[in-house]
């Protein structure tokens, strides 16, 4: 049998072949020809290759990538595959085939600006594309954040600003099993959280074999369906379970005859790797690297002259200068996990997806699945190390004993309640496995809606993704009603937020009004004398810095800050006080949405600026779109993808990414399904051959 390709009204792929491996090369070979720019950019970011054409702004993570070893996990993780597990390595082969054989013949426009060649793609580059998505996902810098607050205010404080801040992605997750289903059958919803990027970070897809026929959500660069799919008999799907599976060690390293040493937790000084590497910048000169790895792990910052070549920057205690190492389970193990992605495809029941996850690394998710004989799924999947706790909080003394890994976590298990299961990042199944979890408001307003009806359709889902309800306004709305004495002016800003619905839509004039108050507010405690010592952070690299700004740091916690019994001898309330007051003087008067915008990353800008449209929701909204509170009401990260998963018929789910399924600028697929994501409306799933347009055969 020809492997066919075919595409429906939106432009999805949807592929047909006879075997395992002829289908593999097709996704490979239709993902390289829609998203050839983005394949080329992720292939970069993985070797930390990125600015010897996108220049100096690429520089940090290549910087990064390069002394965390993406790219040689990734090699490790492919070999360790191809003895382990030769099957699925054949697979993984044959997809880099087929993105080799259609890069030959990409066109994408930015090749062009920026004189770049599509470069070749090796087995284990879906390895490393996986790993350069997904190495910040556990948000480890945010033990660097804990040090600076510790060591500028107190250990106590670390937990006034323990929220769903910077950097962290999470998604909205709920499964409605038949019970409480008009048809009997369960249903699975959700939206994956992520920077919202140009070409999506997500593909819709439809892979179709002997062996399965599977729709979902592919990651472009990478082979099957792992995070949502839907095989006609049981469907899948995931949230970020917020799980610490990181660590960071503080290393005392030396430099010998021979090389560098590191201190180990016996007392002896033992060689470390090491070796130089040169990273090209287009446009300047190139920057050479000192690659250094402990037993615990690369050096990521800093190295035998602390940071920059200055001791007092990481001196510890006795003097020496200090560097800092990362452990992280898959360069530990070499296991990627990437033996579930073959089981899930060809997953019949929810037995099935239970076992595929068995053999999931990482990112750490819950997972929930269900399937039409009325079977549910509801636990967390991946590597967690056992270690000491404080490894999960703070960076620990890697020539002290007491900090190694012993093992790993058993994934906890949940079921439902009252039909339902939610997981919106909140402490969960997954609390024994984190430290900082998302605020609980987005996954109480899923509950609570939920509860709002006996029985849910697969079309009554779209009215919980487009939620705009704000859970978190409470504190700040609180302290604006206990304010007497303000001017006219502000006395009517005030009256007027507290009778707001507290919907943050678009549209409404209130919660634009709503934002500048709180904007004001977390601009005010940010400037407070008390916070002095967190405005500056270490000279650590620079693709750390989300994680060590003070204004997204109290903008994101702004809750804790103003319900905290004390705050280090900050005026509260005289804080708001003036910012309504600063509000009230220059009054927007627009809506939320002239500020409130779109604004997706993309390695190179377009030569023709797109009109970014205005947005509805906000961080701890169900419709969660991230602008940063005191800094910016633009909003980088937001829903990737929406998906409703229907277990009566699969032609009844839908789905929708927030451009279109084209990453090439000029396709009419590029971003036809932006004014849907917008407004809430999903695309069907097709999975009927006759409705499709036959492309090609391969």
């Amino acid at each position: 049998m020809a492997t066919e390709i075919y595409r429906d009204a939106w432009g999805i792929p949807h592929l047909r072949a006879g075997g395992v491996v002829e289908l593999a090369r097709a996704q490979g070979l239709v993902t390289a020809r829609d998203r050839a720019w983005q394949l080329e950019v992720d292939r970069h970011r993985a070797q930390g290759t990125s600015a010897s054409f996108l220049g100096e702004e690429a520089l940090a993570w290549d910087l990064f990538a390069r002394r965390v070893r993406l790219d040689d996990t990734a090699r490790r993780c492919f070999a360790d595959l191809e003895t382990r597990d030769p099957g699925t390595a054949r697979w993984v082969r044959a997809y880099v085939d087929g993105v080799n054989e259609g890069l030959a013949d990409a066109t994408a426009p930015e090749f062009a600006r920026t004189g770049l060649a599509p470069g070749r793609w090796e087995p284990w580059t879906p390895l490393g594309v996986w790993l350069a998505v997904h190495i910040l996902f556990a948000g480890f810098p945010a033990k660097l954040w804990r040090e600076q607050v510790a060591a500028h205010l107190d250990a106590d404080a670390i937990g006034l600003f323990a929220a769903d801040g910077p950097g962290t992605s999470g998604s909205n997750g709920w499964l409605v099993g038949g019970e409480r289903t008009v048809t009997g059958q369960a249903v699975i919803a959700g939206d994956p959280h992520r920077w919202i990027e140009d070409p999506g970070v997500y593909q819709q897809i439809h892979l179709s074999c002997p062996d399965f026929d599977v729709v979902g959500l592919a990651v472009p660069g990478v082979p099957g369906i792992a995070h949502f799919g839907h095989t006609g008999t049981v469907a899948w799907a995931i949230t970020n379970a917020m799980a610490d599976y990181q660590d960071l060690y503080r290393e005392r390293l030396r430099r010998t005859g021979t090389g560098v040493e590191a201190l180990d937790p016996d007392g002896v000084w033992r060689r470390a790797v090491r070796h130089t590497e040169t990273v090209e910048v287009t446009g300047a000169e190139p920057v050479e690297v000192e690659v250094i790895e402990t037993d615990r792990g690369p050096v990521i910052i800093g190295g035998p002259e602390g940071l920059d070549g200055d001791p007092a920057d990481t001196a510890d205690p006795s003097g020496l200068p200090v560097a800092i190492s990362l452990r992280y389970p898959p360069r530990v193990t070499g296991d990627l996990g990437f033996g579930a992605l073959l089981p899930l495809l060809r997953s019949r029941r929810v037995a099935d997806v239970d076992q595929a996850f068995d053999r999931w690394t990482e990112p750490v998710n819950v997972v929930q699945a269900a399937d039409t004989e009325g079977g549910v799924l509801h636990r967390v999947a991946g590597r967690v190390p056992v270690r000491a706790g404080v490894n999960s909080l703070r960076i620990v003394p890697a020539w002290e004993p007491g900090h190694e890994w012993r093992g790993w976590h058993v994934s906890p298990r949940a079921g439902l309640t009252d039909g339902v299961a939610v997981m919106a990042n909140q402490r969960g199944p997954a609390e024994p496995l984190g430290v900082e979890f998302a605020p609980p408001h987005r996954a109480d307003r899923i509950a609570a809606l939920l509860a709002g009806k006996e029985r849910w359709s697969a079309a009554d889902m779209p009215a919980l993704h487009t939620d705009t309800h704000l859970g978190s306004a409470a504190p700040l709305l609180d302290h604006l009603a206990a304010l007497d004495a303000l001017t006219p002016g502000a006395a009517a800003l005030r009256d007027r937020l507290l009778t707001w619905d507290r919907r943050m839509d678009a549209g409404s004039a209130d919660a634009a009004l709503y934002a500048a108050v709180r904007g004001a507010v977390v601009r005010r405690l940010a400037a407070h004398p008390a916070f002095a010592g967190l405005t500056t952070p270490p000279a650590y690299p620079e693709v750390f810095r989300p994680w060590l700004a003070l204004v997204p740091r109290v903008g994101f916690a702004l809750e804790h800050l103003l319900r905290a019994g004390e705050l280090y001898g900050i005026d509260r309330p005289a804080a708001v006080r003036a910012a309504i007051e600063d509000v009230a003087l220059r009054p927007s008067a627009g809506v939320w949405g002239d500020t409130h915008r779109l604004a997706p990353w993309r390695a190179l800008e377009p030569e023709r600026p797109y009109d970014e449209p205005g947005l509805s929701g906000d961080h701890d909204c169900v419709l969660c779109t991230s602008g940063v509170p005191g800094l910016t009401d633009r909003a980088a990260r937001g829903p990737a993808a929406r998906y409703v998963w229907d277990l009566a018929r699969r032609e009844d789910s839908r789905w929708v990414v927030p451009l279109g399924a084209s990453g090439v600028p000029g396709s009419s697929h590029h971003r036809d399904q932006l004014p849907l994501w917008l407004a809430g409306d999903l695309v069907p799933v097709v999975t009927d051959w006759s409705l499709l347009k036959k492309e090609t055969d391969v």
